[in-house]
């Protein structure tokens, strides 16, 4: 019985990791297979321990298996911010930190042989990281993204037609900030750009790379 659920574990947390190394990211396929692992280990030894726990009468013993539970899901929340980091304005990692939460609290499941509720709980994560990123994209919602150009300091376009030009292409433009560099030969426009069609950025960054005087740019989606 130890073995199937030790195997389940396995199975079950690679499955969930899988979706997410398909998806580039950094704790996937081993790290939540881990994680579902060492869930289920830790909570087989509160549901066995009739067998380890010998030197003392048990009825001389008071347990509270849900103690077990309570620690991996505080141990689990130190790996989860292990993998959530702050790029510029943009939080990255948030949906893999909830995976690795969720699989561990199916790996509990799985140790204490819940197996209908864990199925359950795999299958509805499952459905949520991959079905539902189908209906993410197309839900309508504003695509935000980092924008920032570079240019000669004898050759920048004024405010008014950057934001013109951004705009004909959808996009209105928040927090614009100005900045020189190389000591004061390139000057460089920075901003958080906004749109209904993320297909906006594309159309953006065809126009961009056709202008001559634009050095550099860049157009760096905010996602999760």
């Amino acid at each position: 019985m130890i073995l199937v659920r030790v195997l389940a574990a396995v199975v079950v947390g690679a499955f969930i990791g899988f979706e997410r190394t398909f998806h580039g990211r950094p704790a996937g396929f081993r790290t939540h297979a881990l994680v579902c692992v060492a869930s289920s280990l830790l909570m087989l030894v509160t549901v066995y321990q009739n067998q380890w726990m010998t030197i003392v009468p048990l009825d001389a013993i008071r347990t509270d298996p849900t103690r077990m539970a309570q620690g991996i899901m505080t141990g689990i929340g130190f790996l989860g911010a292990g993998v959530i980091f702050k790029e510029g304005l943009t939080v990255r990692g948030l949906t893999t930190a909830a995976s690795i939460w969720v699989t561990a609290a199916i790996g509990i499941l799985l140790g204490i042989g819940f197996y209908f509720a864990a199925t359950l709980g795999a299958a509805a994560t499952l459905a949520i990281l991959a079905a539902f990123r189908f209906i993410e994209l197309r839900l309508p919602t504003e695509f935000y993204a980092h924008h920032s150009l570079m240019f000669e300091r004898g050759a920048v376009i004024a405010e008014d037609e950057l934001r013109r030009l951004i705009g004909d292409h959808g996009f209105s433009i928040a927090n614009l900030s100005y900045h020189l560099s190389e000591g004061g030969k390139f000057f460089e426009y920075e901003m958080v750009i906004k749109s209904r069609d993320r297909r906006n950025a594309a159309a953006l960054s065809q126009h961009l790379s056709k202008l001559s005087e634009v050095l550099e740019f860049r157009i760096d989606p905010m996602g999760d």
